[in-house]
């Protein structure tokens, strides 16, 4: 046991009175559980386990909720939750059961809001990209239309947990890489399914967008999330390889599966006024990761916390609030999901510096965050039942609707 370990022990024995050693699959979890805990965690599924314990923090003692996954397990496997659409929002629990998962927590910080721009319909997009099953859903829109607390320094929306086809967890940053090509050449390619666009650019939205009005992806700029919206804007939709229609403006309703209909703003948008009818129109879009060269299977955003055992620089160490993250250990082969209860007795929360912290004392050498407050939500199957049930106390008093979350499955 680290030092770090003994000190975080002793704290917790002094409130609790009394300190669990709790494994998984071989895998050591250090932390105090409440009087009446269970020693070892509750078995989920094979290679996956739930257990809850008391934290002391700076601003009074949290209650975590913790599920640990071991990917080593051949019958475990990680995916997204998401109701079928980008700009869509359910419960996690109303994913996990459409989806069959036999666990989860809630995912990305996003679009919950339109106060600052009255007639614009929140979206409810998430923040980061997205993959879900090996398909790329949605690009991170610029560091300035984030929803959420502050960035810590050097990360930005392109940031993402994931995993790859070896069945390896990680952190890593992916990054938009598109084009459209038309008789007279080929134009970048700006945005994938995002509720707000780089200012000059042309978006594509497909059909996995949903039915949300496309008009918020032209609000604000890339360092203001509350400047106005563009009175410089175009619609082109495209449809099997050809543009079948043209608008002034970004419309709604859902998109037929092979159609893809293009946003432009300002320059982006003079761009588009210059296509016509029929005219033939290919447009590629794919994600490219920073670091790994193993595909994702899965992947959102976040920000993270702690790389290679160290917290980052400059991570919050006043702010206090109930938090969601997921700790990555054994080389990307076991992770460690956490979601804080939003009890009124526990809701002090912890800060992000107290996050990392705790991640690393679970065990994990890189950590993640993911959306808190109301959106903290942690499911699992009770022992012989056949859908989830949320174990923590979501702090609006009941689940909160998100876009995502990471759904821990379970192959029989």
């Amino acid at each position: 046991m680290t030092l770090r370990q003994r000190r975080f022990a002793s704290a917790r024995a002094a409130l609790t009175l009394i300190t669990a050693l709790g494994a998984l699959a071989g895998a050591a979890l250090v932390g105090a559980a409440p009087a009446g805990a269970a020693q070892q965690p509750i078995p989920v599924a094979p290679g996956v386990g739930y257990e809850e314990f008391d934290i002391p923090a700076a601003k009074g003692t949290a209650h975590a909720h913790v599920l640990t996954v071991d990917l080593r397990e051949p019958r475990v496997r990680l995916d997204l939750l998401y109701p079928g659409a980008v700009a869509a929002r359910a419960t996690v629990s109303q994913q996990a059961t459409a989806q069959g998962a036999v666990a989860g927590v809630n995912g990305d910080f996003f679009n919950i809001s339109e106060t600052q721009h009255p007639g614009v319909e929140a979206t409810g997009a998430s923040v980061g990209p997205v993959i879900a099953s090996g398909r790329a859903l949605k690009a991170a829109v610029p560091n300035g239309q984030r929803f959420g607390p502050a960035l810590p320094p050097g990360t930005s929306t392109e940031d993402v947990f994931g995993v790859g086809v070896d069945r390896r967890a990680r952190m890593d940053g992916l990054r938009l890489s598109g084009s459209i090509r038309t008789p007279e050449g080929r134009l970048p390619l700006g945005g994938l399914n995002q509720y707000a666009l780089p200012v000059g650019t042309i978006g594509a939205f497909t059909s996995k967008w949903g039915s949300v009005s496309r008009v918020r992806a032209t609000c604000g700029t890339d360092t203001d999330r509350a400047a106005p919206c563009s009175t410089d804007t175009y619609e082109v939709t495209v449809r099997h390889g050809r543009v079948v229609s043209t608008a002034d403006a970004p419309g709604s309703g859902p998109i037929a599966p092979g159609t893809t209909v293009l946003v432009g703003r300002e320059a982006g948008a003079q761009q588009l006024r210059k296509f016509f009818t029929g005219e033939p129109v290919s447009v590629r879009h794919r994600l490219v990761a920073s670091s790994s060269r193993i595909p994702y299977l899965f992947a959102l955003g976040g920000y993270p916390v702690l790389d290679g055992g160290q917290p980052l620089p400059g991570l919050d160490d006043r702010a206090s609030a109930v938090r969601t993250a997921v700790g990555i250990a054994d080389h990307g082969r076991r992770l460690v999901l956490l979601a804080l209860d939003g009890a009124p007795e526990y809701r002090t929360g912890l800060t992000i510096a107290e996050v990392a912290s705790v991640m690393r004392d679970l065990g994990s050498v890189d950590a993640f965050s993911l959306d808190g407050g109301g959106s903290s939500t942690l499911v699992a199957r009770e022992p012989g039942a056949t859908a989830v049930s949320v174990r923590n106390h979501p702090s609006d008093g009941r689940e909160r609707a998100v876009p995502n979350g990471i759904g821990v499955f379970s192959t029989p």
